[in-house]
C-alpha cells in the first residue's frame, strides 16, 4: 500500500464506593448482573432525558444500525453530553464514560435508563484537544475497583488511576502537553500490563527523540513502571488517539495525522511507526484512510474484524484482517453521516458496540440533544458473538 508521510498531525476503599460505580435500583428499570449493592437512596442526576419510544428496546438489546434516526432513536443510550470521550463497559453491563471537556464521569445503561453523574476529575486542564481522554479498568477490577485515565493538567499530560468517588493518583507523569496531538491511547493487555499512547504535541521531531516520551505507544505495569529498559514501546507515532488489543493479542493503535493519510498501525516492540519520515526500520500502516475519511479516534477489535470510529468521516469503518494482519478485502463503513463525528469505540459482551458522538469539541456541528452514546450491533453481528 502506498505511503505518505507527512501527516497530521486510565484498591477499593470499600464496597460502598464500587456500589456507586455499578448501582443500578430496579426503581429505573435497569438489573446489574454483577454482585453489587444498589445506589444510596435519593434522586440520581441525569444529563439530558433518555429517549422515549415504544421502539425502544428491551434491556440489554442493542440497536439495529440501520434504524431510522427519529425522536426515540433506539441508537442512543444517552444524550446531552459534553465531548465523551472515553468509555469503559463495566462487568454489569452498563458502562462509564468520560466527558473531555468537563471531567466528568457518568454511568450509561444499554436500556436507556437516565445517565447517572458519578464524580468529577480534578485538575484538568482543557485547553485545546487536551482534557479528560482515554480511560480503561483496572486488569483486577473486581478486586479493587479502580479506574485508570489518561487526563491533560496545565504542565503535563498524565495517566492516574482511582477508585470511583475517590482522589486520582499519578501512575505515569511527565508525557508533554501540548494544544494539539495530546494523544489519549489507554488499553490493558491480557498480561495485566498497561499500554499508553500519546502524541507529538504538534513537534514532529519529538516523535523520534527516544529521550522523549511523545509520540510513542508507551508499556508499563499497573504502578507505570517500565517494562523492561524503558516505558518506550515504540516511537514515530503523530498523535496516538486510541489502542486496542485483538484476540490473538496483537496491538493496533490510530494514528490521526496533521497531514496526508490517518492509519491504523500494529504496533509492536521497538517498532518505528515512521513519522515524520519513513525510515529503512519503520514499518507500513495496516490501512490509511484519506483525511476526509479519517480523523481515526476510536478503535475495536473482535476477531479478525477491526471497527475504527472516523471524526473527520463521521462513521465507523470496518476493516477485515487476514490471518497474518493484513487486510483481506476492501474496508466498508456504517452510521456514515448519521450521528455526526464519532469518536470511542468499544466492544461489549454481547458483540454490542458502544459509540460515542464528538460534535461539540468546537469543529463539529451538534444536534440539539448532543453529544450521544449509541449501543449498536454493527452490520451482520449477531447477539454473543464470540470476540
Amino acid at each position: 500500500m502506498s505511503r505518505q508521510r507527512a501527516r497530521r498531525g486510565r484498591s477499593l476503599a470499600g464496597a460502598a464506593l464500587l456500589a456507586v460505580v455499578l448501582a443500578g435500583c430496579g426503581s429505573d428499570g435497569y438489573e446489574p448482573a454483577g454482585p453489587f449493592r444498589p445506589q444510596p437512596e435519593g434522586p440520581p442526576p441525569q444529563v439530558g432525558p433518555p429517549p422515549e419510544s415504544p421502539q425502544a428496546p428491551g434491556p440489554g438489546d442493542p440497536a439495529d444500525p440501520e434504524s431510522e434516526e427519529e425522536a426515540g432513536d433506539p441508537n442512543v443510550v444517552a444524550s446531552g453530553l459534553t465531548v465523551p470521550t472515553g468509555l469503559v463497559v463495566l462487568p454489569d453491563g452498563s458502562a462509564v464514560v468520560g466527558e473531555r471537556e468537563t471531567g466528568r464521569l457518568l454511568q450509561v445503561f444499554p436500556d436507556h435508563s437516565p445517565a447517572r453523574e458519578l464524580m468529577t476529575v480534578g485538575g484538568i486542564d482543557t485547553a485545546g484537544d487536551g482534557g479528560l481522554l482515554g480511560l480503561a479498568l483496572s486488569p483486577t477490577f473486581a478486586e479493587d475497583g479502580l479506574f485508570y485515565a489518561y487526563v491533560s493538567t496545565a504542565t503535563d499530560n498524565r495517566v492516574v488511576r482511582f477508585p470511583m468517588g475517590g482522589t486520582p493518583n499519578p501512575v505515569l507523569t511527565g508525557i508533554p502537553r501540548g494544544e494539539t496531538h495530546n494523544g489519549g491511547g489507554l488499553v490493558f493487555a491480557p498480561d495485566g500490563t498497561l499500554f499508553v499512547g500519546t502524541g507529538d504535541t504538534g513537534n514532529a521531531a519529538l516523535a523520534q527523540d527516544p529521550a522523549s516520551l511523545a509520540g510513542k505507544v508507551l508499556h508499563v505495569d499497573v504502578f507505570g513502571r517500565p517494562l523492561g529498559a524503558g516505558p518506550v514501546h515504540s516511537t514515530g507515532h503523530s498523535d496516538v488517539t486510541a489502542l486496542c488489543v485483538g484476540g490473538d493479542q496483537s496491538l493496533y493503535a490510530t494514528d490521526d495525522s496533521a497531514q496526508g493519510p490517518d492509519e491504523l498501525n500494529a504496533v509492536t516492540a521497538g517498532g518505528d511507526a515512521g513519522w515524520p519520515t519513513a525510515g529503512p526500520d519503520s514499518t507500513d500502516p495496516v490501512v490509511e484512510f484519506d483525511p476526509a475519511e479519517g480523523g481515526l479516534g476510536g478503535c475495536a477489535v473482535a476477531g479478525r474484524t477491526v471497527f475504527l470510529g472516523a471524526l473527520d468521516g463521521r462513521r465507523i469503518h470496518t476493516v477485515q484482517l487476514d490471518g497474518g494482519g493484513a487486510v483481506s478485502e476492501e474496508p466498508t463503513e456504517f452510521l456514515t453521516d448519521r450521528y455526526g463525528r464519532l469518536r470511542t469505540v468499544v466492544l461489549d459482551g454481547e458483540g454490542a458496540l458502544w459509540i460515542t458522538t464528538s460534535n461539540k469539541d468546537g469543529v463539529g456541528t451538534p444536534a440539539p440533544d448532543d453529544d450521544r452514546v449509541l449501543r449498536v450491533f454493527p452490520p451482520g453481528g449477531a447477539r454473543n458473538s464470540p470476540l
